[in-house]
């Protein structure tokens, strides 16, 4: 396990959640996530029990009480928007997953072997201001999986710059001398 780590909310499938600290990058080999909560405590969840892995900018208080409001202990992701309302701006591939329960999301995904050779899809949310900054979205929970689209980065404007006029003429006798 890395030593580095993240705030996350864990949603599970059966709709309950855990807050605490995980790895940036999820283990692709390990069965299970391991989650460090708020008392230091190392709790481990099957990835079988896991709907999605949601990087946070605050961490949440996995007891739902005092960090969190009370609209918060139903939605502590604070993930509002679950669809882009156009075409994204971002470069990488528009996915909408159905999840196993029937909830669909969509994001924007790196284009590289992580889609096909990963444990899950790291997605950037439909809205990046909210408290979600990313999603893990492990392929236990994956039911159907859509590509919208494939976004290019796009290129800089390179300006050509026109060939600088010589300043002296050039004598091809002087050269010669």
């Amino acid at each position: 396990m890395t030593a580095s780590r993240k705030p996350v909310i864990v949603r599970k499938l059966s709709r309950d959640w855990y807050a605490g600290y995980a790895a940036v990058v999820p283990v692709s080999d390990s069965p299970e996530l391991e989650l460090l909560d708020s008392y230091g405590k190392l709790i481990y969840v099957p990835w079988t029990e896991i709907k999605w892995v949601c990087y946070t900018r605050e961490p949440g208080s996995g007891d739902g009480s005092a960090a969190l409001s009370r609209s918060d202990t139903t939605n502590p992701e604070r993930l509002l928007r679950r669809r882009f309302t156009g075409r994204p701006r971002i470069a990488g591939v528009w996915l909408r997953l159905t999840l196993s329960d029937g909830e669909e999301l969509e994001g924007i995904a790196a284009n590289d072997r992580s889609l096909i050779d990963g444990p899950g899809v790291m997605l950037t949310p439909p809205d990046t201001r909210s408290n979600t900054q990313r999603v893990f979205v492990p392929r236990t929970s994956i039911r159907d999986l859509t590509v919208l689209g494939v976004i290019a980065s796009t290129p800089l404007q390179r300006h050509r710059a026109a060939a600088q006029p010589e300043l002296f003429a050039r004598d091809q006798d002087a050269q010669r001398d």
